[in-house]
């Protein structure tokens, strides 16, 4: 089945009403979430704030005395589910298209990270303490299903239980999106000759602003022929939880987008994370110059390891979330075309579901979902002319979202990125292995303050792999030349 969107003035109504809410939150209720990934800048020395997030030591390996973050903002997706056409970054058309993925998968999946940063500052306290600090706007979202066949010719359910008979339908959602205020505060441990150990710890507060979840286990359907010829498919087994956080009902579409967004903001929960990291540079063996920032903050290698958000956002039950089990012998399909082909909100959607069931009932109180708690390891290898290789690991840390704990998870596995970077201008080629298994060739350059990047090279020249990859994009600035120290007494030449 091919569905498209067309730009008419009908089409523009609907997508304006809905955009009060899009920029906020507007990609966390549809599908895992890798926040911080500015790829093609990590382990670099230039990058100063953008790379507290993947380890906080890192901000006291750049040779400026401050930088700020004026804005910058990361979106990473990925799936197998569904497929857009006629579209890229670089072109579109006025109908964009797209397609379910057809097949009896074995999974289905879907996940979108992104984060924004607004005004994330870094200050040099001497050569051995750092300090950093900045709001940012971070988000997580991922899908996924067990095993179940699919294709575009499907009309009813009759059709869909007909191909996936000895199916049982599992699958689950979770989603998470939060403003956090974070501090980091970095201190070399020691510094001798052959090397330099930092270490850094990075405290949020956190205000979770949007959580939703979804379970469905063990849904099984029978088959019964009836007047040997009419065949009923009837839902056997199965049980199904979901909820989403209670500002959601604060939001009425008779009132100003600013009287919902500061409703909407306002009931919320407070939550929190830290992260703690260590880095070891390998010095270079050279006579170091001490007013030299360049020879002070320069290494042929840089090893770093980091533990990264440990900690979870809090939400209350919004009044729709239901916990479901117990199909009753009306859960046929053809009750489930008619019970459900009409169903615009939550609310309908519950009235319709509650008389298929025998058990139905409200899910009061709170839940909490986990951050993306993961270990991160990086390599960085400095070479000639300005050239420069760097390879990450992420480890998640995270379970199944099948129980009633809640994670959400890092999307990039592995990463490796040949670099060429002055202090102005910069060429990156990262190659990253994600945790689904695709392989990504992206490619970044920056040019002054600015830094753009996309994940994968074919979301600009391929008009339908825009469901893979994602872009970022920083403006960074800081000052002209990095930070002269006056030298000290003892290594000052004499004048004649």
């Amino acid at each position: 089945m091919v569905s498209r969107f067309r730009r008419d003035g009908i089409t523009k109504i609907k997508l304006m009403k809905i955009g009060s809410l899009g920029v906020l939150i507007g990609l966390i209720c549809t599908l895992e979430g890798n926040a911080q990934d500015y790829q093609a800048v990590k382990g670099s020395s230039y990058a100063g704030a953008l790379t507290v997030s993947d380890n906080p030591a890192s901000i006291l390996s750049t040779p400026y005395p401050w930088d700020i973050t004026i804005f910058s903002a990361n979106l990473k997706n990925t799936t197998n589910a569904v497929t857009f056409n006629h579209l890229s970054y670089l072109h579109h058309q006025d109908t964009l298209a797209y397609n379910w993925t057809n097949g009896d998968l074995k999974r289905r999946y879907a996940a979108v990270n992104f984060n924004v940063h607004l005004l994330n500052f870094r200050i040099d306290l001497g050569r051995k303490q750092a300090i950093s600090f900045g709001a940012n706007l971070r988000g997580y979202a991922g899908a996924n299903t067990g095993k179940f066949n699919y294709n575009d010719t499907l009309l009813n359910m009759n059709q869909f239980f007909n191909i996936n008979q000895n199916t049982n339908f599992n699958g689950e959602l979770v989603s998470s999106t939060w403003l956090e205020l974070y501090g980091t505060y970095s201190k070399t441990l020691w510094d001798d000759d052959k090397g330099r150990l930092n270490a850094g710890i990075t405290l949020k507060a956190q205000r979770g602003i949007s959580g939703v979840y979804a379970q469905l286990n063990g849904g099984s359907v029978t088959r019964s022929i009836y007047q040997d010829s009419f065949t009923v498919y009837t839902v056997a087994q199965g049980n199904a939880k979901y909820g989403y956080s209670q500002n959601y009902d604060t939001w009425n579409t008779n009132r100003s987008t600013g009287t919902n967004l500061h409703d909407f903001l306002s009931h919320t929960r407070g939550g929190a994370s830290f992260d703690i990291g260590f880095e070891y540079l390998v010095k270079p063996q050279y006579v170091e110059t001490w007013s030299s920032p360049g020879d002070y903050y320069d290494y042929t290698w840089k090893f770093g390891a980091s533990l990264l958000d440990v900690g979870e956002n809090i939400y209350v039950y919004g009044s729709q979330s239901r916990s479901v089990s117990s199909p009753n012998a009306n859960a046929t399909d053809v009750q489930l075309n008619y019970k459900f082909d009409n169903t615009g909100t939550l609310a309908q959607f519950n009235d319709s579901l509650s008389t298929i069931v025998n058990r139905i009932s409200p899910i009061r109180g709170r839940f909490h979902i986990y951050n993306p708690a993961r270990f991160n390891f990086n390599v960085d290898h400095k070479l000639p002319e300005h050239f420069a290789v760097d390879a990450d690991l992420t480890l998640n840390l995270g379970g199944s979202n099948k129980s009633t704990r809640l994670f959400t998870k890092d999307l990039t596995l592995f990463a490796i990125t040949p670099r060429w970077e002055t202090e102005w201008l910069g060429g990156y080629l990262p190659i990253e292995v994600t945790t689904d298994g695709r392989v990504w060739i992206g490619g970044a350059f920056k040019a002054g303050p600015l830094l753009v990047g996309v994940h994968n090279w074919a979301d600009i020249f391929s008009k339908d792999k825009v469901q893979n990859g994602g872009f970022y994009l920083a403006l960074v600035i800081h000052p002209v030349k990095g930070w002269k120290i006056r030298e000290k007494k003892e290594y000052t030449c004499p004048k004649d």
